[in-house]
Formats: C-alpha cells, structure tokens, sequence
C-alpha cells in the first residue's frame, strides 16, 4: 500500500477497508483481517492497524466478537458514506468552492461539468 504524507496512516487504512466495505470485498457480518494478517500484508507495525480497528470500531463500521476477531457491521455501508459525506462537505468542499468562484466558474457549468462525468 502506497500511503501519502498528508493523511495518517491509520486513517489512510482505514479508509482502504471503507473502500472495501462500499465495493462488496467485505460483506456485513463478516470477518475482517486480523490485526497481525493486514499489518503483514501491507507491511505496516501491527500497532497501526490496532489502532484503525479501533476508529473504525469507534466509527460503528467495525465490531469485535470476543475471541474470534473483528467483523463489519451490518449498517457499516451507510456509516462510511454519512462520515465521508461529512468529510467532503466540510473540508474538501470549502477548498474546491473557493477554487470554483475564484477561476469564475458558474454554477450552469459547475452543472454540466458534472452531468458530463457522471454520464462517462
């Protein structure tokens, strides 16, 4: 895994497993790679990956069955897309709304720019 300076770690993993869960690799209900098997696997301290099993299961994505591991949530999907809908609107989206009224791009554009990558 390729990480960037910009983000944490743990949330950088974290944001992978998301990713996971929202494509279907990880179902509801179902088992998540121990701590040690994805600290292996993407050759981080287990430490790390302890440490994103516990926002994650803080996040309500994640939960822990007592001696067999973690699992996903069966509501897991709809907290990942409300906590990244959260993400976007207040921070990624105050940048990109400032970007857009200062190169003077409309809303009528703004509109078609985006009807046009969703229609690709």
């Amino acid at each position: 895994m390729n990480f960037k300076d910009n983000k944490a770690i743990y949330l950088q993993i974290a944001d992978r497993i998301g990713d996971q869960i929202l494509s279907g690799t990880l179902t509801p209900d179902g088992k998540v790679p121990s701590v040690r098997e994805l600290a292996a696997e993407i050759e981080v301290n287990a430490n790390t990956v302890a440490r994103t099993y516990d926002h994650l299961q803080q996040s309500g994505v994640i939960y822990t069955k007592r001696g067999l591991g973690y699992f996903v949530s069966p509501e897991a999907k709809e907290k990942i897309v409300a906590l990244r809908r959260e993400q976007l609107m207040q921070g990624e989206m105050d940048y990109f709304m400032g970007q857009l009224k200062a190169v003077g791009i409309t809303p009528a554009e703004l509109q078609q720019i985006y009807q046009d990558y969703i229609n690709s």
